[in-house]
C-alpha cells in the first residue's frame, strides 16, 4: 500500500487550499495524493464544511476515507501523467455528484516532487469540462456503462498525447449499439482484430489497447461493444451528414463520427491527428473535449545559419 504523510509542510499545504477555496467561493476542494494517509487528520486540519475530495490511484489506500468524513475517489492512473489524473479526478467527482459539472474546484497536488503537495490549482469546471453535465454522465452511462467510455477515452486521450512513433495519430472509436453500428460499417482493410477470441478482445487488457493504438495508424474506426471489446477494427462508416452542424476545421473522421451517433444510440470517441484533441459525440452533438494538456516534448536540433560574412 503507498503511503504519504501529513507532514508539517503538507498540513500547512492543506490550510491554504482550503483558504483558497473559501475566499474565491469554490464548491470543493480536490487533495489529488500519491497513497495512503491519516484520513482523520486530514479532515480535522482541512477543518472546513467545504466538500473535501481525496484522490488516490488503489482503492485499498482510500480505507478510512469516507469514515473520516472525506470523499474518496479511486483513480487507477498510477503511471498517468499529473494532469490526466487531475482530469479523471473531475471527471469522477463530477459522475458522483460530488461537484456541480459548471462549478468551481480548487485542487492541491504534487507537481514537481512525489508525496509532497507544492501545487494549487483554480478550476472552472465548465472550462475544463465544456458542455458535460452529471446529466450527460448519466444518460452516457445508460447506453453505454461509464467504465468502458472511460477505457476509450482513456486509450483516445493516450493516442492524442503520445501519437505512434513519434507522429501525430487521428483515430475514432464508436461504442455501443454494436449491431446496428455494423449495418453503416464495411471494412477499409484486412482486420487485426477479426478471427480473435473474446479474450483478446477486450480493450480492459493492456496488451489490447497496445495492439489497438498500434492499429490507430490505419485508416478506419474501431467498433466497441457496451462491455468493452473490440468488435471491428479498420471500419468505414457509410453514413450520411447533410444535416449536422460542425465547427469548422473539423475533418471527415470527426464529421463521421459525429453521423453515426445521429443514427445509431452509440458514443464515437474521435482523436484529431493535427491536434490531439479528443471529442466525444452523442446524437450528433458534441458532448465532451478533452485537450491535450500533456503532450510530451519532441525534441529537436537546433539548427543556426550564420549571418553572411560582413553582414552588419
Amino acid at each position: 500500500m503507498a503511503t504519504q504523510r501529513l507532514t508539517k509542510h503538507n498540513a500547512a499545504m492543506v490550510r491554504l487550499g482550503v483558504h483558497t477555496a473559501e475566499t474565491l467561493g469554490a464548491d470543493a476542494l480536490l487533495l489529488l495524493l500519491d497513497g495512503a494517509t491519516d484520513w482523520k487528520r486530514v479532515r480535522d486540519t482541512a477543518d472546513s464544511k467545504l466538500t473535501l475530495i481525496v484522490a488516490v490511484d488503489s482503492e485499498s489506500d482510500l480505507e478510512g476515507a469516507a469514515e473520516a468524513g472525506l470523499k474518496p475517489l479511486a483513480l487507477n492512473k498510477e503511471k498517468a501523467p499529473l494532469l490526466e489524473r487531475l482530469q479523471h479526478a473531475l471527471l469522477e467527482a463530477a459522475a458522483d455528484e460530488l461537484i456541480r459539472p459548471n462549478g468551481e474546484v480548487v485542487t492541491v497536488y504534487s507537481g514537481f516532487q512525489q508525496g509532497r503537495f507544492d501545487s494549487i490549482s483554480h478550476m472552472q469546471l465548465d472550462e475544463r469540462m465544456r458542455r458535460l453535465s452529471v446529466r450527460d454522465l448519466q444518460r452516457l452511462e445508460s447506453s453505454v456503462p461509464l467504465k468502458t467510455l472511460k477505457a476509450v477515452v482513456d486509450l483516445a486521450v493516450q493516442i492524442g498525447r503520445e501519437g505512434r512513433e513519434g507522429k501525430p495519430v487521428g483515430a475514432m472509436f464508436v461504442v455501443g449499439d454494436t449491431r446496428r453500428v455494423i449495418e453503416h460499417a464495411k471494412d477499409s482493410g484486412a482486420d487485426p482484430f477479426r478471427g480473435y477470441n473474446k479474450k483478446h478482445r477486450n480493450l480492459m487488457d493492456p496488451r489490447v489497447s497496445e495492439d489497438a493504438k498500434e492499429i490507430s495508424q490505419l485508416d478506419g474506426a474501431f467498433v466497441i461493444t457496451p462491455d468493452g471489446f473490440i468488435e471491428r477494427s479498420r471500419q468505414m462508416l457509410e453514413v450520411a451528414h447533410e444535416d449536422l452542424q460542425m465547427s469548422k476545421g473539423l475533418g471527415a473522421r470527426h464529421w463521421a463520427g459525429a453521423a453515426i451517433t445521429r443514427k445509431t444510440k452509440a458514443v464515437s470517441v474521435v482523436v484529431s491527428q493535427s491536434t490531439g484533441t479528443v471529442r466525444l459525440y452523442q446524437n450528433g452533438d458534441l458532448v465532451m473535449r478533452i485537450e491535450p494538456m500533456d503532450k510530451a516534448v519532441k525534441w529537436q536540433e537546433f539548427n543556426y545559419d550564420p549571418p553572411p560574412t560582413g553582414a552588419e
